[in-house]
């Protein structure tokens, strides 16, 4: 069983006989002296996505949930549903866009490195890679003599997202950007 300090945004656990996605973790360290680590923790339950929060201390206990993990790939959209197809045995699955919400503008055609939620045969979610390469699709022109650690500027891309680069940074450049954090990483 895991305990609460371990828990991570995307953890699958079951409370109640629901299972649950860990949505957002705030950590809270009282300042006096014997105090406890407080883990204050958003889930959306599966399927329906009704949120639920509660507040543990490290050493609490949580129930896992049955969870099997593969690797997908995208396919392709349709509607507001995103398809999947698993690359071992080649099974599709669908998710609504409203599941995928935060990962949305990570999507893109040619991803790798994605990976399913599974519960009962049915997709319940989906974690992204730590980290993506896209290409820069929109941004204001480069200026020449910027150096890395100056000043950012706002660069578009194909699926929407939109992330601040260093100034050095053109149009049409490829570069990595952390899926945690949406921050640029580095050139790819």
């Amino acid at each position: 069983m895991p305990k609460a300090c371990d828990l991570k945004k995307g953890d699958v656990i079951q409370i109640d006989n629901h299972l649950y996605i860990a949505k957002q973790i705030e950590v809270k360290s009282p300042s006096s002296r014997g105090a406890q680590t407080l883990y204050k923790t958003r889930f959306a339950r599966v399927p329906d996505g009704q949120k639920y929060e509660q507040t543990y201390t490290g050493d609490d206990m949580l129930q896992p949930a049955d969870l099997r993990r593969c690797e997908v790939q995208m396919l392709y959209r349709e509607g507001d549903l995103v398809n999947f197809m698993a690359t071992e045995d080649y099974t599709q699955y669908a998710l609504n866009e409203s599941d995928l919400e935060e990962q949305l503008p990570y999507l893109f055609d040619g991803i790798e490195g994605l990976t399913a939620l599974i519960v009962n045969e049915q997709m319940i979610g989906l974690e992204l890679p730590a980290s993506v390469i896209m290409t820069v699709e929109e941004t204001a022109p480069a200026i020449k003599g910027a150096s890395a650690s100056a000043r950012t500027k706002p660069a578009r891309f194909a699926t929407g997202l939109e992330v601040q680069v260093p100034e050095y940074l053109a149009s049409g450049e490829r570069i990595k950007i952390n899926t945690a954090t949406g921050k640029f990483m580095s050139r790819a």
